[in-house]
């Protein structure tokens, strides 16, 4: 019994300590200030003068600028199905960029700012040529106003040229309907007499903290990653990047570049098969930058020749990343428990295409979860129910044998025995929970398809806590309820601390998403139904346990 106890014990708490630590780890944005050293790299105008790479760095290369003194031109307003866009006529820079599909945290009516060149908070993504080419500095000259997507595709053409020197740059954005990839193409045309190195780069710029609205009591990672075939998802701190400790792999053929925060995804995906190398640098106090950098030979005179990359910038949904491009489908991180997350989602998935509401997939989940694992929940409470039925004779034992320890365990040993109980056999149900419950927490955290999904009532976004707390508030009730139906500790601090744990849980649980206290409130209802009927049919909770060959 104690053996029991403690182990229930061990797992109540190992399981409060998990999740309270991936709180306590939420990644926050290094607010350091700009060394002397970094100050010294800027210019007079406060443009900072690190290259986009760190290694080889050519004359020429520009980086990205401050936000402060970002410069803003003529502008390109691109409107698709999905996206909102504005493209700058400075560098061809993507400066912002709406989500039509999503709303804010904050704000149901205004569609979500993925991309922005606020002063604070600048977010951006910049490509250019290295060797004399334009950088993302450089002036292009674009058709301003409003382009809206009228069939399945829309271009937006630029271009640049220098008579000194004959160089010629047509830039293009290719949007496509339905879709949060972005095709950019780069036609270099060489009408110079000497021959041209050719070097392209792209990267993102970012400031250094989390999105604005998101709970400080859920972990969700911002910041840089990288995906290369050999070294898979590699997930890069700002403070690694701070402190000069990133580390990732930095050249390879194929993989892609990206910033990543709660449900959404901003990414370079350059053609596989060409040698590339990734970079990370911090740009000053709270900016970063992530990017890669490409030789493609030299351009004779005379010669034309065209780039092609691709962006994609939008949710994390499963097939949109799996289309777009190998390994930006982890970007959805679903944590160590993956293996199980995974086909969770999927199960949940193919539930959701038939009832078209992810409240009642979860609640259809949870029942047939409950149905897969009642073979072996079904024995645990089977071993609580004859547990609770052995309460008033374990408690005599221990009256009878007082301070005697070995003599108590044998004796309870021989009971065990006798009854044909297993004392640890209660522990199932519990131990059963504990990995599907941190999986689907990961997996309703990352699903971004529950971002403003709606139940019922006043569950309106199963992605955010109960605005009303009346799940938590049921899910400690049940969770009450649940305690009594198991046999209590003969130990009274035990017994204080398991009647404890549901009221702690329950006040964890108003910060956690809905839909992972609908299914936790669902589960618990279930299992005290297939409990009750347990206990009735193995003891009746006070007349002793009933004898082994009765219970056949």
């Amino acid at each position: 019994m104690d053996t029991q106890r403690l182990i229930l014990f061990v797992v109540f708490s190992f399981s409060l300590l998990l999740l309270w630590e991936a709180w306590q780890t939420k990644d926050q944005a290094p607010q350091v200030t700009a060394t002397t050293e970094q100050a010294a790299k800027q210019s007079a105008d406060g443009v900072p003068s690190a290259t986009p790479a760190q290694a080889s760095k050519p004359v020429e290369q520009q980086s990205p600028q401050r936000s402060a003194t970002m410069a803003g031109g003529t502008r390109a307003i691109v409107e698709t199905d999905v996206v909102r866009a504005e493209i700058d006529a400075n560098g061809g820079d993507l400066r912002r960029l709406e989500l039509i599909g999503y709303h804010e945290l904050d704000d149901a009516q205004r569609a979500l700012v993925l991309l922005n060149d606020a002063v604070n908070t600048p977010y951006v993504m910049q490509n250019g040529l290295l060797w004399g080419l334009p950088t993302h500095k450089d002036v292009f000259q674009l058709t301003p106003g409003t382009h809206k997507l009228a069939g399945d595709t829309l271009s937006v053409p630029m271009s640049w040229h220098n008579p000194a020197t004959g160089m010629a740059v047509e830039k293009t954005y290719v949007f496509r309907r339905g879709s949060y990839e972005i095709e950019l193409t780069q036609k270099i045309s060489n009408g110079g007499s000497e021959p041209v190195q050719l070097e392209s780069y792209a990267q993102l710029v970012r400031h250094g903290k989390a999105p604005e609205g998101e709970s400080r009591f859920l972990y969700t990672f911002t910041g840089p990653a990288v995906y290369t075939d050999a070294a898979k998802f590699q997930k890069i701190k700002f403070e690694d990047i701070a402190d000069g400790d990133a580390e990732f792999q930095k050249t390879a053929k194929d993989g892609w570049i990206g910033m990543l925060q709660h449900h959404f995804v901003a990414a370079w995906l350059p053609k596989a098969g060409a040698s590339r190398t990734y970079y990370v640098d911090r740009l000053g106090e709270d900016l970063y930058s992530a990017g890669y950098k490409q030789p493609h030979g030299t351009l004779l005179p005379g010669q034309s020749t065209m780039l092609t990359t691709r962006l994609y910038i939008g949710p994390q949904v499963q097939s949109a990343l799996e289309a777009a491009a190998p390994g930006l489908d982890l970007t959805r991180d679903y944590g160590w428990l993956t293996p199980i997350a995974a086909p969770m989602f999927w199960a949940l998935e193919k539930i959701h295409g038939f009832v078209g509401n992810w409240g009642w997939a979860i609640v259809i989940f949870t029942i047939l979860l409950k149905l897969a694992l009642f073979p072996l929940s079904a024995s645990g409470y089977k071993g609580m129910a004859q547990m609770r039925a052995l309460g008033p004779r374990l408690q005599k034992m221990k009256e009878m044998y007082g301070d005697d320890r070995q003599k108590l365990h044998q004796a309870m040993a021989d009971l065990y025995k006798k009854e044909k109980i297993n004392p640890l056999g209660g522990c199932m149900p519990i131990l059963l929970q504990i990995p599907v419950f941190i999986a689907l927490y990961y997996v309703l955290i990352a699903a971004v398809e529950m971002r403003g999904a709606p139940w019922l009532g006043w569950i309106t976004d199963l992605s955010a806590p109960d605005p009303y707390y009346v799940l938590p508030v049921l899910m400690g009730i049940s969770s009450i309820i649940q305690v009594k139906l198991n046999p209590t500790p003969p130990d009274p601090i035990q017994a204080k601390i398991m009647m404890a744990m549901p009221v702690a849980f329950s006040v964890m649980f108003v910060f956690f998403a809905s839909g992972l206290v609908l299914y936790w409130l669902l589960s618990n209802i279930l299992s005290i139904a297939q409990q009750w009927v347990i206990n009735k049919k193995y003891g009746d909770g006070a007349g002793g346990a009933k004898p082994a060959h009765a219970r056949k």
